[in-house]
């Protein structure tokens, strides 16, 4: 049986640990850090219980389908709720939005602040719920390799939306600040301004309004621990503390990963890791990019991340909340535009104990907040301290919550520590941006030019950032590596 090494154990890595073993590969996951996961680790403290990363779970289709290919179902390995609402926004003091997890009560809320509004987002949805259709059948699992991957009859007919910017088409109709940037915020959060993102990727509007916002009981890391736990049943085998420092290369094939505790012979190597540290794995010669390369690319946001104890509950917040209550387009500018620290940041505020009570102890909750943040940014604890203390004044301001005097314990993540423990290149958090001249083919590929059995996969390849895509990123690149398995070996 032919060895496959794989670099990394985020959900990329995990998802084409699981096509290559049951195309009868024998597979071994390397993990740099103490457990699975990547970025959707578990923190525990003395009892509570954090996501390091990811906690928003949208498109659940997409992790229907990952398990479906292997005979399973979601429920095999861990259990979600639809919350209701899904998340709130806050606008300023007791001035905020519940957005609902049904659609029409969703427009009704946006006819009642801005009338006419309403009948302008039915037809926003629809348009967003066909665009995600084409996106998921026909664009997505593509390996990025030609640009006619993206000719189709139906992408022919949206060609205009791959000109045209989210930022333009949600402002054509509807005018309300607050409004727009509901509607602009999962492409600012997760990718790039919305007026340097495609009209066409508002379907991502499509996995927030029809199709909700989930909960995994445990926390996302159950979705990881579920994805572990279906690889090892296929057989995969998973070794943690094992820092990957080389990848041996002979006659133009990788022949060996090197870590600090040994040498693991490979027919096949994947890496699910950062691409650009990957590539300083490699001598230059061999490498697909230079570091001018990664320099030139524009990254989605770094991100500063609070992990905090509180000793009571928090009764005025939901599970998820949205801080907007400052300059939207400020904020965006300070991100991706002149790269510095935010003056009046957004933020984002989850209490996952108010779903889940067995994240912590009784009476108590956990916190998670996140201020995204540009890459490359200057970064320290005192800098952090700072930050959170924003956090909390800004919470009592709009809520009237207290949260200074009940915390038991904070710890903090910022762009360094995302450098540190991902070897994240820039700090960044969540990848490359969905800019036009960041997508499918334009992105970095997922084959080595010069190695014939070295791949890619994850964040910073196609087809983005986001976990539904680091699922979809493991099948792509498996499904490349079986199709072209004679010329591969």
């Amino acid at each position: 049986m032919k060895k496959v090494i794989i670099i990394g154990s985020g959900f990329s890595s995990i998802a084409s640990a699981c096509y290559m073993a049951s195309a009868g590969y024998t597979v071994t996951v390397l993990e740099k850090n103490e457990q699975v996961g990547g970025r959707a680790s578990l923190l525990e403290i003395n009892g509570f219980k954090f996501d390091m990363g990811p906690s928003w779970y949208w498109m659940p289709d997409i992790f229907e389908r990952f398990f479906a290919d292997f005979g399973r179902k979601v429920t095999d390995y861990y259990q979600l709720e639809k919350l209701s609402p899904g998340y709130r926004v806050y606008f300023g003091k007791d001035n905020f939005i519940d957005i609902s997890d049904k659609p029409e009560e969703i427009i009704e809320t946006f006819e009642n602040i801005e009338p006419g509004s309403g009948k302008h987002l039915r037809d926003f949805m629809k348009k967003a719920k066909a665009n995600y259709e084409i996106a998921m059948q026909d664009l997505v699992y593509n390996p990025g390799r030609s640009i006619l991957e993206l000719v189709s009859v139906e992408t022919a007919k949206r060609l205009p939306l791959f000109v045209q910017n989210i930022s333009q088409t949600v402002r054509k109709n509807i005018k309300d600040p607050k409004l727009r940037s509901i509607l602009e915020f999962p492409v600012l959060f997760l990718g790039a301004k919305p007026n340097n993102t495609p009209a066409f990727y508002n379907f991502m509007n499509h996995a927030d309004f029809g199709m909700g916002t989930w909960y995994p009981k445990g926390g996302f890391n159950a979705v990881a621990k579920g994805m572990h736990q279906l690889a090892e049943e296929l057989g995969v085998k998973f070794k943690v503390n094992e820092e990957v420092t080389e990848i041996r290369t002979e006659n133009n094939s990788a022949t060996a990963v090197v870590t600090k505790n040994g040498v693991f012979k490979a027919d096949i190597v994947i890496s699910g890791a950062d691409y650009a540290h990957t590539e300083t794995l490699l001598k230059n010669t061999v490498q697909n990019y230079s570091k001018d390369y990664w320099q030139k690319k524009t990254f989605a946001p770094s991100s500063f991340l609070y992990y905090v104890a509180f000793d009571r509950k928090v009764p005025q917040l939901q599970h998820h909340n949205l801080f907007f209550d400052t300059d939207f387009e400020q904020h965006a500018e300070e991100i991706y535009d002149t790269k510095t620290l935010p003056k009046k940041p957004l933020f984002y505020a989850n209490f996952s104990s108010k779903t889940d009570d067995g994240l912590c102890p009784e009476g108590k909750e956990v916190g998670f907040f996140l201020i995204p943040v540009a890459v490359d940014l200057e970064d320290s604890k005192e800098i952090h301290d700072v930050y959170f203390e924003l956090i909390m004044d800004r919470i009592e301001k709009n809520t009237g919550e207290n949260l200074r005097n009940s915390v038991i314990f904070k710890k903090s993540f910022g762009v360094n520590d995302f450098k540190e423990r991902y070897h994240s290149c820039r700090g960044n958090a969540y990848g490359l941006a969905n800019t036009l001249l960041q997508t499918s083919v334009l992105r970095p590929r997922i084959n080595n030019k010069k190695i014939k059995n070295l791949f890619y996969t994850g964040q910073l390849t196609v087809p983005g950032p986001g976990v539904p895509p680091a699922l979809i990123s493991g099948k792509v690149v498996t499904d490349y590596i079986l199709k072209n398995t004679n010329r591969i070996l």
